[in-house]
């Protein structure tokens, strides 16, 4: 799809500073651009860029400045990062603009499918499920029994959802992603085997929640795994069973969370970052990349890193503590040379 400058600024609440009827089909980074493209600019680092960029319109800060001349149509509006992300999102909404219902689809008798949604083909829809309005269901996903999806999510291709779990309104699920699956109990055995604990328990997705493909959010052993309203998950990350993350909270990649923790409203978890089972993390902590949470983490709003994690600043000393072990191991060798030399 094309658009003027004209209409773009239109959208934006903002003012054309050239040819108002130049068209953009694409956006591309300004130091990228070219002829058909939209680009923006809010940080001085990159205002180099302006003067030379190929692309067709820009969009920057009404308070900007020029040092000279440009090529581009510009856009003036209070905030271009903050203008350029809502395009961004009405960019993606058309590029993922989806109706009806594909063929190949099984949908079971007892389903439920709200109004003005989308069913890609080869997904499979089963025995009691309630969709609501306008989600959209990309290829090849499969939800299981009794399952529960609020209006205007977006499950895209190959996501699995088992049975009984239930999925709130404004939900973005990205592809490779399994909700509900085993949590990992096993009863250890006198014979030295394990003996499977039945998971009978399910997953609650709360609304406004994101998740990153190949993410892992397993049910319950009784009872429900939380993921509540805001939660924003990187990908590959591993939720175990009757874990509850609270609202507004961020998740980096290839983090785990161990069974039963609860994790508390608008924490921030680096990405490897790993916990074990059964305690909490206080709301708003942040938590460096890599640390090993062992045990509950109770002071609200603090920075903790390191494995075994401790409080951040104090992890950064250490660090440097052990930055210099090679050269105080040399200087303790010296030292006891010269005692024992005396």
């Amino acid at each position: 799809m094309q658009f003027t400058a004209e209409q773009i600024a239109t959208l934006l609440n903002g003012e054309v500073e050239g040819n108002p009827d130049v068209l953009v089909s694409q956006l591309a980074k300004i130091e990228e651009g070219f002829e058909g493209a939209l680009s923006f600019l809010s940080n001085p680092k990159y205002e180099q860029y302006l003067y030379d960029t190929k692309s067709s319109i820009v969009i920057v800060n009404k308070s900007l400045v020029l040092q000279r001349a440009v090529k581009a149509t510009l856009i003036r509006v209070e905030d271009a990062y903050t203008s350029f992300s809502e395009l961004l999102k009405i960019y993606n909404a058309l590029r993922t603009e989806r109706s009806g219902i594909e063929d190949n689809v099984y949908i079971h008798e007892t389903a439920k499918i709200g109004e003005g949604g989308y069913i890609g083909a080869f997904s499979y829809i089963s025995r009691d499920v309630k969709i609501g309005n306008n989600v959209k269901i990309f290829p090849r996903v499969y939800i299981g029994d009794n399952v529960t999806i609020g209006d205007n999510t977006v499950i895209f291709p190959g996501v699995t959802i088992y049975y009984d779990c239930v999925i709130g309104a404004n939900v973005i699920i990205h592809s490779g992603v399994v909700i509900g699956s085993d949590g990992f109990g096993f009863a250890p055995q006198a014979d030295g085997t394990y003996e499977k604990i039945p998971q009978i328990g399910n997953v609650v997705i709360e609304d406004n929640v994101e998740i990153g493909g190949n993410t892992v959010v397993d049910r319950a052993t009784m009872g429900s795994t939380i993921i509540r309203k805001g939660v924003k998950l990187d990908n590959l990350i591993q939720i175990a069973h009757n874990v509850e993350i609270g609202e507004n909270t961020v998740i980096a990649a290839q983090t785990g969370i161990s069974g039963s923790t609860k994790v508390g409203k608008h924490v921030v978890l680096g990405g490897q970052v790993g916990a074990v089972g059964h305690i909490t993390i206080a709301d708003g902590s942040q938590v460096q990349a890599q640390s090993g949470i062992n045990r509950s983490i109770t002071e609200a709003n603090k920075k903790w890193g390191g494995t075994p994690f401790g409080p951040y600043t104090s992890q950064l000393r250490s660090q440097v503590v052990y930055n210099k072990l090679p050269e105080l191991e040399r200087r303790i060798s010296e030292l006891e040379k010269l005692i024992k030399n005396k």
